[in-house]
């Protein structure tokens, strides 16, 4: 048997809003007909890519410099690196990065990042995308619809010949509906209205209270705002899909979610005009990966509306930048962009 080549270093990077997840990966030649079985990516993201096998990962704050800022971003680089044993700046042995980035949808938004990540790793092939192309890569996918629900919202789709429609992703102030976020602020206002109605605390409020270490809905306004880490709030959402078969205000939390996301998706593609039958729709994100009542409602309601090739992500997205990276690493390179501080 021969040895697997070695023929360079890749990181995927998945940036959310409120954390990053990394992954060190060496691209692979062949062996004796075989690839590596450690976490191999497949190909079909756009173009060949050698198999590429994992090295080490780790997960840190966000690098999302519209979320967080560009020190706070470079800080969670630097903890990445360091974690990942890549914090030699001169001598990180990194050939390509991938990131997939929430929010980065201009120009200007890609610029910002690749400007952080050609300072951290220079000399590397640097690309930066919106965090739906991770997606839709890591589900070994060249087309179809990306719906997420996470932290945020969004919405991409690309058609078998290049166009692409992107919906939602507007950020906490301005929409992310059926989001985690969204689905908990969602429940907190139903305990400040039914308080205000001079209502005794109902399961979803007496949940939240319990959950939060409020002592009445008074308590959450005051909270929500001392305390408005997107995170925290966005974790508190499993208490409404618990509640959900037995609670009518849960129930309609969870069914306006559901209905919000689905109109995401059906937007995209129609935008495209795709007929269902060539559009997967692929649904991603912590809420609808670990939220199986709503992937089911979200799965109804778009094979409704004539979309029933509805999938669940099953691998992590930062293995499609891992992907795409790797395919970076066998492209003609063109050095990243320097943007100063």
């Amino acid at each position: 048997m021969l040895p697997v080549l070695g023929l360079g270093r890749v990181l995927g990077l998945d940036i959310g809003g409120s954390k990053t997840h990394a992954i060190l990966a060496v691209v692979a030649g062949k062996d004796d007909g075989g690839t590596s079985a450690d976490a191999s990516v497949p190909g079909g993201a756009g173009g060949a890519a050698a198999p590429a096998r994992k090295l080490a990962e780790c997960t840190v704050g966000s690098a999302n410099i519209a979320s967080v800022g560009p020190d706070e971003a470079a800080a969670s680089l630097d903890d990445l690196a360091a974690q990942l044993g890549i914090a030699d700046s001169a001598g990180h042995g990194i050939d390509a990065v991938f990131a997939g980035a929430a929010g980065a949808d201009t120009p200007a938004a890609r610029e910002r990042l690749t400007g952080l990540l050609s300072r951290r790793f220079p000399g590397a092939r640097i690309h930066v995308d919106h965090d739906t192309r991770i997606i839709l890569a890591a589900g070994g996918l060249t087309a179809g619809t990306v719906l997420i629900s996470g932290t945020g919202s969004a919405a991409w789709a690309k058609a078998g010949d290049g166009r692409e429609a992107r919906a939602g992703g507007w950020g906490y102030l301005l929409g992310d509906e059926g989001s985690g976020y969204a689905v908990t602020r969602s429940a907190v206002r139903y305990a400040l209205r039914e308080s205000d109605d001079g209502l005794p605390a109902g399961p979803l409020t007496a949940e939240l209270l319990a959950r939060t270490g409020a002592a009445e809905p008074g308590d959450l306004l005051d909270l929500f705002y001392r305390r408005p880490e997107r995170r925290f709030w966005a974790g508190l959402a499993g208490t409404v899909f618990a509640l959900a078969t037995s609670d009518a205000a849960s129930a309609a939390i969870a069914e306006d979610a559901a209905r919000h996301l689905a109109g995401l998706a059906l937007t995209v593609t129609r935008r495209l005009g795709t007929v269902p039958e060539d559009a997967p729709v692929l649904l991603a994100g912590g809420m609808l990966v670990n939220q199986p009542s709503l992937a089911t409602r979200v799965r109804e309601l778009l094979a409704a509306s004539g979309l029933t090739d509805v999938r669940v992500l099953d691998r992590a997205p930062a293995w499609g930048a891992v992907e795409l990276a790797s395919q970076l690493a066998g492209a003609p390179h063109r050095p990243a962009t320097r943007i100063s501080a």
